[in-house]
């Protein structure tokens, strides 16, 4: 049993590549290809490849994009994330294909395409992402550029990097309407990315500078069951000393925060900010494939 367990765990990551994999190769066969909506990344230009060309197919132009690609990341991604992506990549593709030749589906509601193909690509990306995999192309671009652009989200990267790809099969299939409905199923993508990778549950931070600062500190930690920091501050014009208080909350406690606060000194300072992710007590755990 000992010994079945570390495998298990060795297996299960690809498990779920495989699972993501299936659905990528489902949402991009059902909504985007009868629909000519156009998609991002080294998938969108194989698109557009196969629409030019009407060979090879999709899923062999993805693969022989790639390659260079993986080539160029080898030495920047590291051992386990080539492989790992490599796989996903090959997988995906595979499944394109043997779904395009299985089944063509018929087109449907541009708008709805959009919506659901949005949602299945970016949750199948998501998933890939928290295996510790990409699927090649812009999502390794992407994740080159998190190693430098470290407060940009994941999500938003990709966005940027799919935003031409887009414009291009727009040209290609000569419809506007596929660039415009590929935008906003890249947007929705982006969004269900970035759930998957910094959770639902938004947060603000909120700093508090009040001459009655130990009386608000304690009224946060027992109304808001929340942790309070004492930063030690001084103000550029008066010199004076400052105590400002930071506090990381749930978007959902703001008004209370801001009640509290207001209700011991109502001439207090409060500033709320939007935080783009908190990990701690009371938040998210941190995990080993986080981006």
């Amino acid at each position: 049993m000992n010994r079945a367990f570390p495998l298990f765990k060795r297996i299960l990551p690809y498990v779920w590549i495989t699972l993501a994999c299936a659905i990528y190769a489902l949402g991009f066969n059902w909504f985007f290809v009868p629909n000519q909506i156009g998609y991002g990344g080294v998938t969108g230009l194989a698109q557009m490849l196969h629409g030019i060309f009407g060979r090879p197919s999709i899923g062999v132009l993805i693969i022989a994009i790639n390659i260079p690609l993986f080539l160029m990341g080898w030495g920047l991604l590291g051992r386990r994330l080539f492989f790992t992506s490599l796989f996903a990549v090959s997988l995906s593709s595979v499944f394109i294909d043997l779904l395009a030749a299985a089944y063509a589906f018929p087109a449907m509601d541009p708008l709805l395409a959009s919506l659901y193909g949005g949602v299945s690509i970016g949750f199948s990306l998501g998933v890939i992402f928290l295996q510790g995999a990409t699927t090649g192309g812009t999502d390794i671009g992407a994740r080159l550029l998190k190693l430098r652009l470290t407060w940009l989200p994941m999500g938003r990267i990709i966005l940027i990097l799919d935003l031409f790809v887009i414009l291009g099969t727009a040209i290609v299939f000569r419809k506007l309407n596929s660039a415009l409905y590929g935008l906003v199923s890249l947007y929705i993508s982006a969004l269900v990315i970035d759930g998957l990778l910094y959770g639902t549950d938004p947060a603000k931070v909120a700093y508090i500078i009040s001459e009655r600062h130990a009386e608000i500190a304690d009224a946060i930690a027992g109304r808001l069951q929340r942790g309070v920091t004492i930063l030690h501050g001084e103000g550029a014009w008066s010199g004076a000393e400052k105590n400002v208080l930071l506090c990381a909350i749930k978007v959902r406690q703001v008004v209370e925060l801001k009640r509290t606060v207001k209700e011991l000194d109502p001439d207090a300072f409060l500033i709320v900010c939007d935080a783009h992710e908190v990990l701690g007590d009371g938040f998210r755990k941190y995990r080993r494939n986080d981006f």
